[in-house]
């Protein structure tokens, strides 16, 4: 099962297959990831909190 890179939480494999590039199988960041966004090919901290709960 596909996990984050970034927090090690378990992500669906439909999550992992929108949102990763082809050929990568672990996103590098999730929704359970509330301190960093992806940002392009890239991942960066958050720059404000999210509104989640």
């Amino acid at each position: 099962m596909p996990e984050c890179q970034n927090c090690g939480a378990f992500v669906t494999p439909a999550y992992a297959r929108v949102f990763t590039p082809n050929g990568i199988e672990e996103p590098r960041a999730c929704p359970s990831c509330e301190d960093v966004v992806r940002d392009g090919a890239d991942v960066r901290r958050a720059r404000s909190t999210r509104n989640t709960g």
